[in-house]
């Protein structure tokens, strides 16, 4: 897997105390969760290529 780019993001206090809210109703890191936003964000406008899709779930449930 390649590495992750990092790098510095200023917001808001209260937009941060929001995310921050949000990422832990669904289980997810703020980092997380920002990545998930923006990623939808690409797919909905048609600018993210295409990626290899992996099926979720259970591996074993998966075989044939």
């Amino acid at each position: 897997m390649p590495a992750k780019k990092q790098f510095l993001l200023r917001m808001d206090p209260q937009l941060f105390a929001q995310l921050e809210h949000w990422a832990g109703d669904e289980f997810r890191s703020v980092n997380a969760q920002i990545e998930f936003l923006l990623r939808d964000a690409l797919k909905r406008a048609g600018r993210l290529k295409h990626e290899a899709e992996t099926p979720k779930g259970d591996p074993a449930e998966l075989e044939d």
